[in-house]
């Protein structure tokens, strides 16, 4: 261990795709700004483990001039309530300055609870005598459903209102209004409006395009499985290589790593030889459920939000942008195919 040096960068890929801005992303986002005028607040999901890259700017340019409340989910996935952690969270919180924002997991019921307060405090200012309407939007497999579950069961005591999976694109639709609170005297309605995840049309950089697919924002098709399981090795490296000493010693070298997990694990195929790419599918399955280490992938500084902003201005700002990112998409699924095809 104490010899083991790990890659200070992972090597730039270029031919990986930069985009999943899909049809129904495009149709989610127009019917999202036709409904603007109609809710009270737009509730914004980011994933706390990307607090940047997990951030759209297609939200900033179509549901400007709405009050929103910023939302990180999957807090419980990137933190261990350690000081560097706190300390994080208060750049993030100063980043919204004025505004308020929620670290939150949904099996975590305080957080939960705040921000349903936040939204029962807004509904309050609400005339509308059939109650008050919201939506909540985020990129794909951000935690949108699992939010609104999460705030109908204490809300409302009930049972889930809203479809969840592992993969993005559960919801490819706008949904009905799901109503998420009322009072005793069944006044003080609130109903949430939940809305498919929306991906930003183009990625400014390859490993931004990594983290997002790490995180689950992408299908686990789009990008090799072993090219993710070794960008994940390279950030388990920098932050906890003792994460993975049950299977191997630390290690930079992805194949290796992925042997040594497949002969522990049994994932082998005839004659032995170790299934990678399955290997490697159940390894990022794992680091997204919290059991290879709990850590952030974006650098969190002061200046990183204004930062991000300028890197990505403009790519995002545009349908027409989005439209031919959506092109570029099925054009690589076809080259793709055919390249399968032979």
């Amino acid at each position: 261990m104490a010899s083991f040096i790990p890659r200070a960068v992972f090597p730039t890929l270029d031919s990986l795709p930069r985009s999943y801005f899909l049809g129904h992303h495009r149709a989610g986002l127009t019917k999202m700004k036709a409904m603007l005028s109609s809710v009270d607040m737009v509730i914004e999901c980011r994933d706390y483990r990307v607090p940047l890259t997990s951030q759209n700017p297609l939200f900033e340019e179509n549901l400007a001039g709405k009050e929103r409340l910023v939302v990180y989910t999957k807090q419980d996935l990137g933190s261990e309530g350690r000081e560097e952690d706190r300390s994080r969270e208060e750049i993030i919180r100063r980043w919204h300055h004025p505004s308020q924002v929620v670290f939150s997991a949904h099996k975590n019921k305080t957080s939960v609870r705040e921000v349903l307060k936040y939204a029962r405090e807004r509904a309050s200012f609400s005339d509308s005598l059939t109650g008050s309407r919201m939506m909540i939007v985020g990129m794909p497999n951000v935690g949108k459903s699992s939010m609104l579950n999460a705030l109908r069961l204490i809300g409302m005591r009930g049972q889930k209102a809203a479809q969840t999976g592992a993969q993005p694109g559960v919801t490819r639709k706008i949904a009905s209004s799901v109503k998420i609170a009322e009072n005793a005297e069944g006044e003080g309605k609130i109903y949430l409006v939940d809305t498919p995840g929306v991906f930003i049309p183009y990625v400014p950089d390859a490993e931004s395009m990594l983290k997002l697919a790490l995180c689950g924002s992408v299908k686990d098709t789009i990008i090799p499985p072993t090219t993710l399981a070794d960008y994940l090795l390279y950030r388990l490296n920098l932050t906890e290589p003792l994460s993975y000493s049950r299977f191997t010693q630390p290690t930079n070298d992805v194949v290796l790593f992925l042997g040594a997990i497949a002969h522990k694990t049994g994932r082998l195929q005839r004659g032995g030889i170790p299934d990678l790419e399955g290997t490697a599918l159940w390894i990022i399955q794992k680091w997204r459920a919290g059991y290879m280490g709990r850590f952030v992938l974006d650098d969190v500084t002061e200046d990183a939000l204004d930062q991000r902003r300028r890197d990505i201005d403009g790519l995002g700002r545009s349908m027409n942008q989005a439209k031919q990112a959506e092109k570029d998409v099925r054009r690589q699924r076809s080259r793709q195919r055919h390249l399968d095809n032979g």
